[in-house]
């Protein structure tokens, strides 16, 4: 098989796929006959290829996708001009601190909030695929440790938590939040070419702020824009 045929298949299975495909699954279209390294080396001529398109080819944590331009991404939006979920600032501040010093517990949470953390705002942030439990801390109660997974780094559009800014003000909260908020702020890109719809968590009493069903249900399972009381918070890349 010639390059160019090679790169008309990866390109093709990147295109139709729903989620992002890991290089050991791109093998797959080649009954393993190309290693490794031969298709990362094709994956990379891919990328220059479509540098000029509104259209690019990124690696994410889970494997390659194929995803729009962070430029583009106000045109795309008037396409879906509903109104986007909303996040209560005790949910943020929950996702960035799990975010900066994983694995944490709970208690963890709660000491370095000053405050208790409302049950639902854990299971709404594993619901959505952002964290979940890795372990449990060998003390008293032998209470979960809670980590970011990979579907988080997906909908960043990083790779790994390393991409992730250093934040000024490591030990507050506030400063974790506003590292990731950059963070999230310049990875935009999203809207994956194939696309998946996922279901919002539930919030009975409102402890997360208010969610726009229908604006979620049009989403793919990627973290979106949020506001805080009045002030909107660009904190994830939408993929709508």
């Amino acid at each position: 098989m010639n390059t160019a045929d090679a790169k008309r298949i990866l390109e093709t299975a990147l295109v139709c796929s729903q989620q992002p495909l890991p290089v050991r699954e791109l093998r797959v279209l080649f009954n393993d006959e190309l290693g490794a390294d031969t298709i990362k080396s094709l994956l990379q001529d891919l990328q220059n290829e479509w540098t000029q398109r509104g259209v690019e080819l990124v690696s994410v944590a889970t494997g390659w996708r194929f995803q729009s331009r962070p430029e583009l991404r106000e045109y795309l939006d008037r396409l879906h001009p509903e109104k986007p979920p909303r996040y209560s600032r005790a949910t943020l501040e929950t996702l960035a601190i799990i975010a900066y010093r994983q694995p944490v517990t709970r208690g963890d949470m709660e000491d370095i909030r000053g405050v208790t953390i409302n049950s639902l705002i854990l299971k709404q942030l594993e619901d959505r695929g952002w964290v979940e439990v890795i372990g449990h801390r060998e003390t008293v109660g032998r209470p979960a440790l809670f980590a970011t997974t990979r579907q988080f780094l997906d909908d960043l559009g990083i790779e790994s938590l390393d991409q992730l800014p250093v934040s000024d003000a490591a030990t507050g909260q506030s400063g974790m939040l506003a590292a990731l908020n950059m963070a999230t702020d310049a990875s935009q890109p999203a809207l994956p070419m194939a696309q998946a719809e996922d279901s919002p968590a539930s919030d009975p009493d409102g402890a997360l702020g208010t969610h726009d069903v229908a604006s979620e249900s049009a989403s793919t399972g990627s973290l979106t824009d949020t506001a805080v009381g009045d002030e909107t918070t660009p904190l994830y890349g939408t993929q709508a």
